[in-house]
This record gives structure tokens, sequence and C-alpha cells, in this order.
């Protein structure tokens, strides 16, 4: 299992979200993370989903 980290901002920059988790493949850290952007209501706040490597995977701005 590989750890990636996801975050999200507010406009002004402020952090609002920091969270790590696990998964096998970028794929499925991609699947994982739309989820908690969902489930958290943050899919169109500035976001980013980064793998071990520093690869983003997700990003919106």
């Amino acid at each position: 299992m590989r750890t990636y980290k996801l975050t999200a901002y507010e406009p002004t920059g402020e952090l609002i979200v920091e969270e790590t988790f696990t998964a096998e493949t970028d794929n499925a850290a991609k699947e994982k993370g739309h989820a908690l952007l969902v489930d958290k209501d943050l899919l169109e706040r500035t976001h980013r989903l980064a793998s071990p490597t520093g690869k983003l995977l997700l990003f919106h701005s």
C-alpha cells in the first residue's frame, strides 16, 4: 500500500482539509480522493491529491 495526501484550500489560501490515506494504485487513490472530496462537499474548492512520489493525481484551482 502507498500513502497519498489530499489537501483542500479556501480562496484565501487557508487550509480546509489535509488528509492522508493508503491505496494500492494511483487509480484507486484517485477514486478514493474524489469520494472524500464529494463527501466533504469540496469538489469545487481548490484541491490536490499527491502520490508518494509527488505526482499530482487530482488538481482543481
